[in-house]
């Protein structure tokens, strides 16, 4: 397997072009199949989730067409296979965002339970739920959703936790049902925002986006369009994070400062100077090593799980001590292992890291053990002292287009080594 090879100890200094939400463009790449026309995706990411995705609709039938500016053209009109099988679905639990666009456009759909990071258990009771409350007739068998609907009827769908593929999915179920349906405690994410701004410029009616109620009217059809896809906000926080953690400093750009609130006070409180422009977040260092933060993951606009473990590393060095608290997901602490290796100071007590900031630190070969924790690993390299590889690097692919490409841009010393 490929490995990542990071020689640490210097001051990351430089601007870094944001690329496309990857949580945003899995779903918008499945609500393409509601359409009757052809819709062009612009801004979209170079990941091996998209490709997976890609793929996925591909099987199904749909005609994808990408230019040389990764725009992709996504003709869902011959689609005649409504099946997710267990083999792509095993490596990306997005894929289970398929499941309300192909009952609500084509009355089935069988998609496999869905697989992806070793996280948390993360469950789809809500999304049979809520299509169900649609009129879906669903059961679950061999390891796989079947649902059937002859056309799916509005009605009010109270979410028993909020969750983003949940509230994606009965969203996208319901744009094409008879009547109106009510999203009560949906998830006020911004891929969740950016998804309904495209649904809506496909020709859908919704309403309360960004708040925990939304309203959509069904319409008889969606129409093709064009749309690019918002920037990722966690792909922003973590090359804010690797300048912080070097004492460097960091210009994102093509980004958007209005969704990353959270994550740029905690870096405040890190020590960091930040400043926003319209698209573009700056954060200086100045040379000083970060002060240790306190972090309590929760959905937004709390502080996003997928920036809890950059900084956990970023606390790893730091001066003093920081409490993380996991409230999203039970078993997102793998990266502390790793961590612990490089010589980091953390104590585990149940969903709280107790952090105690160490002086230095010094290379080690890590294992990641998921998306988030793998860059996390990454994070920690960039100022452990000598070498330090990161082997079993796809899970960093499937979340982050060309990060040794990116770090390197900044003055890191990281390369890929092949398999």
């Amino acid at each position: 397997m490929a490995s990542i090879v990071i020689s640490g100890g210097k001051p990351l200094s430089g601007d870094v072009w944001i690329s496309g939400a990857k949580n945003a463009v899995l779903p918008i790449l499945a609500a393409c199949l509601l359409a009757d026309e052809p819709v062009t995706l612009g801004n979209v990411p170079h990941l091996h989730d998209v490709t997976t995705t890609m793929e996925l609709l591909g099987q199904m039938g749909a005609e994808l067409v990408v230019d040389e500016h990764m725009r992709i053209r996504v003709d869902p009109r011959p689609t005649s296979r409504f099946f997710a099988p267990y083999e792509l679905v095993k490596t990306m639990r997005a894929a289970i965002v398929v499941l309300g666009p192909l009952v609500a456009k084509y009355g089935e759909a069988e998609v496999s339970l869905p697989g992806g990071c070793a996280i948390g258990s993360r469950p789809v009771d809500q999304h049979i739920k809520g299509l169900r409350t649609l009129g879906a007739e669903i059961s679950v068998e061999n390891g796989y959703i079947k649902a059937r609907a002859k056309r799916l009827k509005g009605a009010r769908v109270t979410m028993d936790m909020a969750t983003v593929t949940g509230t994606e999915n009965i969203m996208m179920a319901a744009v094409l049902a008879k009547g109106t349906t009510v999203i009560e405690n949906a998830a006020e994410e911004p891929e969740v925002c950016d998804l309904a701004d495209c649904l809506n410029r496909m020709g859908a009616q919704i309403s309360g986006i960004g708040t925990t109620r939304l309203v959509v009217d069904g319409v008889e059809r969606l129409h093709g369009t064009e749309y690019d896809v918002l920037p990722d906000r966690i792909e922003t926080g973590t090359f804010l994070v690797a300048g912080a953690i070097t004492g460097g400093r960091v210009r994102a750009k093509h980004t958007r400062p209005e969704v990353l609130k959270s994550v740029l006070s905690k870096l405040e409180d890190a020590g960091a100077h930040v400043s926003t422009d319209t698209d573009t977040i700056e954060l200086d260092m100045r040379g000083k090593r970060p002060r240790a933060v306190d972090v309590s993951t929760a959905p937004y606009p709390a502080f996003p799980t997928d920036m809890q473990a950059q900084f956990t590393a970023l606390n790893c060095v730091a001066e003093g001590t920081g409490v993380i608290t996991e409230n999203v997901f039970e078993n997102r602490f793998m990266h502390v292992q790793e961590l612990h290796r490089l010589g980091a100071d953390i104590k585990l007590e149940g969903n709280t890291a107790i952090v105690r900031g160490v002086p230095k630190m010094s290379g080690a070969q890590l294992m990641a053990t998921d998306l988030r924790a793998s860059a996390s690993l990454v994070l920690a390299g960039l100022v452990a002292d000598g070498e330090t590889v990161v082997d079993r690097i796809y899970h960093i692919d499937r979340g982050y287009e060309n990060i040794e490409e990116k770090l390197g841009g900044l003055g890191a010393q990281i390369r890929r080594l092949p398999t």
